[in-house]
């Protein structure tokens, strides 16, 4: 999963050319077009929804455990306020640090909320909510293509943050100078966006409920309900994302300006793809559980395990790797990258957080980011 997050956000280091399909960069190299295609298709929009649905699923988990530990109801939603508000800082300083797409705090915020007014409530009511979020951004696909049958397919899904928009944010010069303008994309773009188009709310919500279910803590008692999921989702997920993807490619016969008319389409499909890799990863590890109990230390299995454990330490190696490097502020080697050669780099950058996590778990330490998230949220 962290490997799609790096295939997902190292397109936004891609300096000085136009972007197409949200942030990749015109090209008509076959190897550009071919790696566009794939990550249009199957990552982009995909990867949040995903993350979403397992930071509710963690809230149940965190919350059951600290009341099985003897914690009180009060105490355990006390926990889960600080943790993310914890998070929330977090996010802030990773944004002005490194990274404008943060999307920690748009987890937290939601977090604040869906907590506050869904951690008692029923199974049913959970679902209910979850589709009546998920009508907001079904709301949008009818108006962008309402909008591109009366003519507006040029101005639907428009917009950008400051001068240059989002997508320009890494082209900043100077680091002080590039860390406003990564604050300001951060705090009127990726939370308020992610948030008001209701995905990532969704996404929480059912993720809540797999959690009371056991829907991954068990998998091997869910197979039907995960294979069920998983053709649905990778389904509709892959469908949206070829839309967008053929769009790219300029086979549908449509101008580049409809783009937009797509997008929307493209991020309500993400929902559904996001969450159906979780459940093809649930089906996964039910067939390692087959093979053996537990993963060989210093296996290729035992390896991803332990990243998994440390995940906020491997999402924030990836901006330690990519900013530095790529960013106009830093090295400016984002001016060299193609498409096809970000995605490789973005399996680079995987390894060496899979490495990084391999060693803490082989000394036995948690991940310096989960060390410090415990640190502060968590009561002495």
């Amino acid at each position: 999963m962290l490997a799609l997050i790096a295939v997902a956000n190292v397109p936004y280091f891609i300096l000085g050319r136009p972007h197409v399909a949200g942030a990749h960069a015109q090209s008509d190299n076959p190897a550009d077009l071919v790696a566009q295609t794939l990550t249009i298709a199957g990552v982009d929009s995909r990867v949040y929804p995903m993350f979403a649905f397992l930071f509710g699923y963690g809230i149940v988990q965190l919350y059951r455990r600290q009341l099985a530990s003897g914690a009180e109801p009060a105490t355990a939603r006390r926990l889960l306020r600080r943790r993310h508000w914890t998070m929330l800082l977090f996010g802030l300083v990773h944004a002005a640090l490194l990274w404008h797409g943060d999307i920690l705090g748009t987890y937290a915020l939601a977090g604040l909320v869906l907590v506050w007014l869904f951690l008692k409530r029923s199974d049913r009511s959970l679902k209910v909510w979850a589709g009546v979020f998920l009508a907001v951004p079904a709301l949008l696909v009818v108006a962008a293509f309402v909008g591109a049958a009366m003519g507006a397919g040029s101005t639907v899904g428009g917009g950008g943050i400051g001068s240059s928009g989002p997508l320009d944010t890494n082209g900043a010069q100077g680091y002080f100078n590039a860390m406003g303008v990564r604050l300001e994309a951060w705090g009127f773009y990726t939370i308020p966006v992610a948030l008001f188009t209701m995905i990532v709310p969704a996404a929480i919500l059912l993720g809540m409920v797999a959690a009371r279910r056991r829907l991954l803590d068990e998998p091997a008692d869910h197979v039907p309900l995960l294979k069920r999921i998983a053709a649905i989702g990778l389904t509709v997920g892959w469908g949206t994302g070829l839309l967008q993807a053929l769009q790219n490619l300029e086979v549908l016969g449509l101008d580049r300006t409809f783009e937009s008319v797509f997008t929307p389409l493209h991020m309500l499909g993400g929902f559904f793809g996001g969450i159906g890799y979780i459940a093809v990863f649930g089906l996964i590890s039910v067939r390692l559980e087959r093979l053996r109990e537990s993963p060989r230390p210093g296996s290729f299995t035992w390896a991803v395990q332990a990243l998994g454990k440390r995940s906020l330490t491997g999402y924030l190696c990836q901006s330690l790797i990519f900013s530095p490097i790529f960013a106009a502020w830093g090295l400016g080697l984002g001016e060299h990258l193609s498409s096809w050669s970000a995605v490789v780099l973005a399996f680079v950058a995987w390894l060496v957080g899979l490495l990084v996590a391999a060693k803490l778990e082989g000394a036995g330490h948690r991940g310096p980011a989960e060390w410090a998230l415990r640190r502060v949220a968590y009561p002495k």
